[in-house]
């Protein structure tokens, strides 16, 4: 396989806390110094929340901007891509930074269970997202928690609510949703190529302890793999991931195992199909 690997690192999330690992990037200026850590170690997308002081997911445009102002500076090339997961708000507040014109945004096109509550998507705020990201030029990233999400992608693009050949992301291992299965995987992968096409791109992201084994699938099947302290903050039960690019540094490790060149930035655009750069 000689397609490059994109490598996206999720630096943060809403979740994980300095308790859970210290190297967890909390400020602005934290989230700048990891990612650009991550961006040297091989990644090329950073999926990115912004928090609170206090450590609380938050959906505040301004920190955003603060944060994409940065990235743009010390990462420059890097796909920038910004969360509207519904932890960090509700309603159309999830959707606040939308105007900011970030490369692209994740994109959850339907509900599913998660830990301890229901991750609500329903189809108005969807449709207000999407219609959003069309509106600023935003690529979305489907999050894909369950077969139904692939399809309703492929719906999606049929009424024109989504442009090109959407970019899917297949997550795996959230308690309550689907767990790590093979099966499932490979049938992801069959049900991309048979609505997107054969070349269609997509990526993989594995929770917690499962990170590395969705690694190694997505890698070795020619997809592209996400890592990072959002998803996983171990190296194993007993070792603390030293940071986001010694996570990126552990799948680029794979990208050799199996012979994959890791995308540069330029090559990571290109396979997404987004705008150019001079930089």
């Amino acid at each position: 396989m000689s397609t490059p690997c994109i490598i996206c690192v999720a630096i943060t999330g809403s979740l994980p806390t300095k308790a859970n690992n210290p190297a967890v990037p909390v400020t602005v200026t934290e989230q700048i110094e990891s990612t650009h850590e991550a961006f040297e170690a091989g990644a090329t997308i950073c999926h990115a929340h912004v928090r609170n002081k206090d450590e609380t997911p938050s959906s505040d445009p301004e920190k955003f901007a603060r944060l994409k102002e940065g990235l743009e500076k010390h990462c420059p090339g890097m796909i920038i891509q910004f969360s509207t997961g519904g932890r960090s708000g509700a309603g159309e507040t999830r959707g606040g930074m939308l105007p900011l014109s970030p490369d692209m945004a994740s994109l959850s096109v339907g509900s599913n269970n998660f830990p301890t509550r229901v991750y609500e998507n329903p189809p108005d705020l969807v449709d207000w997202l999407a219609a959003q990201m069309l509106r600023h030029n935003v690529k979305p990233e489907i999050e894909a928690f369950d077969l139904s999400h692939i399809l309703k992608a492929r719906d999606m693009v049929d009424k024109g609510q989504l442009a090109g050949t959407p970019y899917v992301q297949f997550v795996m291992g959230v308690k309550n949703a689907m767990p790590v299965d093979r099966d499932v995987f490979d049938y992801y992968i069959h049900t991309v190529r048979r609505l997107f096409g054969a070349d269609a791109p997509w990526c993989a992201a594995g929770i917690g302890a499962q990170q590395f084994t969705l690694n190694d699938w997505a890698i070795a099947s020619g997809g592209h793999a996400r890592t990072g302290l959002e998803d996983n903050v171990r190296l194993d039960r007993d070792t603390l991931a030293p940071s986001n690019a010694g996570l990126v540094t552990r799948a680029a490790q794979l990208c050799e195992k199996y012979e994959r060149p890791v995308a540069d930035w330029r090559q990571a655009r290109a396979i997404l199909g987004l705008r150019e750069l001079s930089t």
